[in-house]
């Protein structure tokens, strides 16, 4: 999950990244919930599998808070003032960066799940995604957004599909990639950021599902069974 921003602001941090291992025990049906990228000045919800939470991406400084908010990663604060970014989820992410009303009046980008967003006075570039290879092939995933800027050039996103920030009162801030967790771009001048991508969850196991609910997309990898949650749903084995 992730978030947006407005006003020079900052860009959404990344949901939060986390590989755990998890005991399974067979008949019992497991819950998986696929967090939403955030809204406007909201942070994105959590993604859930048992007894693990992947931690919401925290929202842009905006025009109800400057300050970034606290997340998986955390989201880049505002060109309000000197605003700093938002922290993040030890061992999910990384903090957002910090906004300036100065020069270059821009907001700070939000946090990656491999770095932390950048400074205003630096670039305002959102932190980078992590690659992972869990499905047989390397994917990068939850980058941070870049940061909106009032005239100077806006912060670029992560990898891993952090969205754009925007420049002035034109243009359309990018959003977070679906299912990868990545922040949205921040606003420019008056315009608004760009919404957060959706979360995903993946199981890896030699167990074979009995069941499942919400269409997980199934994968065979080196004698594993890979599961793919784009949807919320459930897993019994």
């Amino acid at each position: 999950g992730n978030n947006n921003s407005s006003n020079a602001g900052g860009g959404g941090g990344a949901g939060g990244y986390l590989t755990s291992t998890v005991s399974l025990s067979g008949g019992t049906q497991y819950t998986v919930t696929i967090g939403g990228g955030g809204a406007v000045d909201t942070a994105g919800t959590n993604s859930v599998f048992a007894t693990v939470t992947s931690t919401g991406g925290g929202e842009g400084g905006g025009t109800s808070s400057q300050v970034g908010g606290n997340g998986g990663s955390g989201g880049g604060g505002s060109a309000e003032g000197t605003n700093a970014g938002g922290t993040a989820v030890a061992g999910q992410g990384n903090a957002g960066g910090t906004g300036m009303s100065g020069n270059p009046f821009r907001g700070g980008g939000g946090g990656g799940a491999g770095a932390a967003g950048a400074n205003a006075s630096d670039s305002g570039n959102g932190g980078n995604g992590l690659a992972s290879s869990i499905t047989g092939s390397s994917v990068t995933r939850a980058g941070g957004g870049g940061a909106g800027t009032e005239t100077s050039s806006a912060g670029t996103g992560g990898t891993g599909g952090g969205g754009n920030g925007t420049s002035g009162n034109s243009g359309t801030s990018g959003a977070g990639t679906t299912n990868t967790g990545s922040g949205g771009g921040g606003g420019g001048d008056s315009n608004v950021g760009g919404a957060g991508g959706s979360g995903v969850v993946i199981l890896k196991t030699v167990a074979t599902a009995g069941a499942t609910t919400g269409s997980p997309s199934v994968a065979v990898s080196g004698g594993y069974n890979i599961y793919t949650f784009t949807g919320s749903g459930s897993i019994t084995f």
